[in-house]
């Protein structure tokens, strides 16, 4: 593999690392605010938090699963355009 090659994989990676890590901080803040009350009543969560918790984890990446794919898609057709 050349050299620029191997940068272009490692550049690549390092940005694959940096976008998931914010989107779980922004998961994490998201469901955090929605779920989690700001006076904690409790050290443990409460089963009704744990509820609201699994079910915003899950729609959160149900949506950015669908968006990644829509810009798949709108991607590749512009590329097709391009090459027309």
């Amino acid at each position: 593999m050349a050299e620029s090659d191997a940068q272009k994989l490692q550049l690549m990676q390092e940005l694959e690392i940096e976008m998931m890590a914010d989107m779980y901080n922004r998961l994490t803040t998201a469901c955090h605010k929605k779920c989690i009350p700001p006076v904690y009543n409790d050290a443990e969560i409460a089963k009704g938090e744990a509820v609201c918790i699994d079910r915003c984890v899950a729609k959160f990446l149900d949506i950015h699963e669908r968006i990644g794919k829509k810009l798949g898609q709108l991607s590749m057709q512009d590329e097709q355009l391009l090459k027309k």
